[in-house]
């Protein structure tokens, strides 16, 4: 019998910690979600406050400064938050695309740096960067290399590539404005070769079904904005470690054998979502979780995904931070039980943001300028 769309809504749902709170630390929820996507320091916050029981932001705090959780450039060239246990794999899966649109930018070639000109001087520069480094240091380090300055958007380019970690740099949430990076533990520079990253990429679908099945080749692919054509062989050479299965429309879905599926019509309570919430953008297929009609409002032109809030799991409106309360926007008319279910949600992420950046989410208040369609505005938790 085929999977339907809200069955494979609850799967993720399930998957991603968001049927319950569970009562584990923000390490193995961690683990648990695969990554988070981090380009907003306080969104990995709020996504595990989401997902845990009790949730402590300062045990985070601990686990990103003991490297424990790093951040770094992976999955769709994006920032993301992952445990130390998966940053290799993920970080040899992700080499051709990395090397291919950072090394491959026209901005990094301006500098008249080849990629295997890189691949001479990363020792030299990882080295230097077993130490925590700013930025104007790694620049000054490489024009020593070189025996030129190299210009910002060429940096850029670099360091996206170069196997960096962001150093914890204190702040309301781990990393600020001003970045300090760090060599990835133990020496580590990714192997160039095909087998390498096909084996990287093997782990990384694996922990994707872990976390986001089941899944479409095109959904993994997005996940990773690696090319369909790697991910085939990849499932392939994972043999009767994967199980095929039939989705919507005939849909060919892919899954772990034995993986969590919960029954389509399980309660799933309302959630206020941290922006760039990788359970909306890790699917080719966003309508698992955001209903066609709302995508362009909380997905913006330029990339931007706004603070979403699900309500049976789904996409039903956008929040923000007002003062001491959550301002939320609902795109179409919300019961009053779910409106008293939002109530203590609203409380808590007050509580969690008082204690570290009230207004976490301000440079993006110019969306709700703009306009946003709400069908009823409320603002909860208020004093």
């Amino acid at each position: 019998m085929p999977i339907t769309p809200r069955a494979l809504n609850r799967s993720t749902l399930a998957r991603q910690l968001l049927l319950r709170r569970e009562p584990i630390g923000p390490e193995e929820a961690l683990r648990r979600v695969v990554a988070l996507q981090a380009q907003q320091p306080a969104s990995p916050y709020i996504a595990l406050w989401n997902r845990v029981e009790g949730f402590d932001p300062a045990v985070l705090d601990r686990a990103v400064r003991d490297r424990r959780a790093v951040r770094s450039t992976l999955m769709r060239l994006t920032l993301h938050l992952v445990h130390t246990e998966d940053y290799r794999p993920f970080r040899e899966a992700m080499e051709p695309v990395l090397r291919g649109s950072r090394l491959g930018d026209a901005r990094f070639r301006a500098s008249g740096l080849t990629a295997d000109d890189v691949r001479a001087l990363l020792p030299g520069l990882l080295r230097y960067a077993e130490q925590d480094r700013s930025a104007e240091e790694l620049r000054g380090m490489l024009a020593e290399l070189t025996g030129a300055p190299m210009e910002s958007a060429a940096w850029r380019m670099l360091r996206q590539y170069a196997p960096l970690w962001h150093a914890p740099a204190g702040g309301p949430w781990s990393f600020g404005t001003r970045q300090s990076y760090a060599a990835a533990a133990g020496g580590f520079v990714p192997r160039t070769d095909p087998g390498a990253a096909a084996e990287g990429l093997r782990t990384m679908l694996l922990r994707y079904l872990q976390g986001f099945g089941p899944a479409t080749v095109a959904d993994m692919a997005q996940f990773a904005m690696v090319p369909q054509n790697r991910v085939r062989p990849a499932l392939q050479a994972l043999g009767d470690r994967i199980e095929r299965l039939e989705g919507p429309g005939g849909a060919v879905l892919h899954d772990l054998p034995g993986a969590p599926r919960p029954d389509p019509g399980t309660p799933a309570p309302p959630r206020l979502m941290a922006m760039w919430d990788s359970t909306l953008l890790v699917y080719a297929d966003r309508s698992r979780v955001i209903p066609p009609a709302y995508r362009k409002t909380v997905i913006r032109v330029n990339g931007d995904v706004l603070p979403t809030v699900l309500v049976d799991g789904y996409v039903a409106g956008v929040w923000r931070p007002r003062g001491t309360a959550v301002e939320v926007g609902a795109f179409h008319p919300l019961p009053e039980e779910t409106w008293r279910a939002l109530e203590p949600e609203a409380r808590s992420l007050a509580a969690l943001l008082a204690g570290r950046d009230p207004a976490a989410y301000r440079r993006y208040d110019h969306w709700w300028t703009k306009g946003i369609p709400a069908a009823e505005v409320r603002l909860l938790a208020a004093d």
